[in-house]
């Protein structure tokens, strides 16, 4: 039986970032993938995604421009995809050279927990000092009647050509992420949720500007209804909810959630702790058997799983072995095993334009009593933000004039939540920011004035 340090079962970003480090500690790594090397982040999710999106934002650039051009170009659906196989399908292989390169070793199948230092996959037993589960999740499927023809997300970005009609099941991120392209495309789309709200971990002001912008894009929202059949029909699929509602249509996306992979690894047989949100661990990321670590996806957690969390946790958990092996060779000048401590983690809606939020959100703060300031910079910075003068951002201010939360509405609003990301982290005033000096012009220049501006109590425009 082959042994190593360390094993991973999932090689996706909870997965290769701590590999990659205990290979350079000179450890012996594995990492154990019965999908696709690099996991849904590289191949089925977040690059993918933003890749497909980009020409549409381009569209979205034009339209706010529109009357400096003379004529609005098309999108080519199968070009697009085309392109995107082109970018997306190498990533895995170069990956698996790097690991190749760096000594990590991959094994393909399905890894089972046989006992707390040995894996199983197809048979074959691999030992460990230490495992990792970092497994993920999967698409959530509706248990209902003719859910045969239900699509997930790992579909809809490899659909060959673009349907007329379309719609998403679904009031969360994947729904209205691809309901926007859809609607560039010029399909007509329906996005159907069970409650009456989308989005609803997002600043609901900028969610319903964003509804209203796409509804205005052929967009057609339903609201508190449950699907629960789906069956051919004369023109297409027929769907049916529970309260008799129905609709026809060419393509349905299943976008009701993510459940963790935790079946049928072991987890029951070892006593390891874990319900339908995922593994359960400690504050070092460790589950109740003292080997064996969880991180990324398929943890029990409140923070959000998004693949830069993963990448925290799996960062965290290379310092936790190394610690642990440390204080193995030598008690008195180990490191302290720390418990895990996250900064303010920032979420973006990729719609267009999107949505952004870090720190304390503005609901909460304003029941606190914060002082909140609404920053309308698509208006007073005109010309940088290419005439999106319905860009804005709301802030909550603590007692000392500090950023503890925003809110963004913009096609930005991913890089410029990063920059209130580092000023809320690390609780910056507007004299941190005045020793400082940005580049300009550019958009976050114009954006960090503003800041100021508001920080300082000063009731001005720019």
């Amino acid at each position: 039986m082959k042994q190593y340090d360390v094993i991973f079962i999932g090689s996706g970003h909870a997965a290769w970032h701590a590999a990659v480090a205990l290979t350079q500690r000179k450890m012996s790594v594995a990492l154990i993938e019965k999908d696709t090397l690099a996991g849904t982040c590289t191949n089925f999710g977040c690059n993918p995604k933003f890749l497909l999106e980009s020409p549409f934002e381009v569209l979205d650039d034009i339209e706010r421009l529109d009357s400096i051009f003379e004529q609005k170009p098309d999108v080519s659906w199968e070009n697009l995809m085309a392109y995107k196989h082109e970018v997306i399908n190498p990533q895995k292989d170069s990956l698996g050279d790097l690991f190749n390169q760096m000594g990590v070793d991959i094994i393909k199948g399905f890894g089972k927990i046989k006992d707390k230092n040995t894996v199983t996959v197809d048979g074959t037993d691999y030992g460990a000092k230490y495992i990792v589960i970092a497994t993920g999740q999967r698409s959530h499927v509706l248990d209902i009647e003719g859910k045969e023809y239900l699509h997930d997300s790992r579909d809809f970005m490899d659909l060959e050509t673009f349907p007329e009609r379309i719609t998403f099941i679904g009031g969360g991120y994947i729904s209205i992420e691809f309901a926007t392209i859809a609607s560039k495309l010029g399909a007509n789309v329906h996005v159907i949720s069970h409650s009456d709200q989308i989005l609803k971990a997002f600043h609901q002001p900028y969610v319903e500007k964003l509804i209203k912008k796409l509804e205005e894009e052929n967009v057609t929202f339903h609201y508190n209804e449950d699907v629960n059949k789906v069956e051919e029909g004369p023109n297409g699929l027929k769907l049916t909810a529970q309260s008799g509602f129905t609709l026809e249509t060419d393509y349905i996306v299943d976008a009701t959630g993510r459940i963790p992979n935790v079946e049928n690894m072991g987890l029951d047989e070892l006593g390891i702790k874990y319900s339908d949100k995922g593994i359960k661990v400690n504050k070092q990321l460790l589950t109740n058997v003292d080997n064996i670590y969880a991180s990324g996806d398929v943890l029990d957690k409140k923070i959000p799983k998004l693949t830069p969390t993963a990448s925290f946790e799996s960062n965290y958990i290379a310092l936790q072995i190394m610690a642990r092996e440390a204080k193995l060779l030598n008690p008195l000048k180990a490191l302290e095993l720390v418990p895990i401590k996250y900064p303010v983690i920032p979420t973006v809606a990729y719609t267009l334009p999107r949505l952004s939020q870090v720190g304390l959100s503005i609901a909460e703060a304003e029941k606190k009593g914060y002082d909140i300031k609404t920053i309308e910079f698509g208006k007073q910075l005109r010309f940088q933000y290419k005439n999106e003068t319905d860009a804005e951002m709301v802030i909550a201010l603590d007692k000392k004039k500090r950023i503890a939360g925003a809110a963004i509405y913009a096609h930005q609003a991913a890089d410029l939540i990063n920059i209130m990301t580092f000023i809320v982290e690390k609780k910056l005033t507007a004299k941190d920011l005045n020793l400082m000096i940005f580049a300009f012009p550019s958009e976050s220049s114009g954006i960090l004035d503003l800041l100021k501006v508001q920080m300082l109590g000063i009731d001005m425009e720019l």
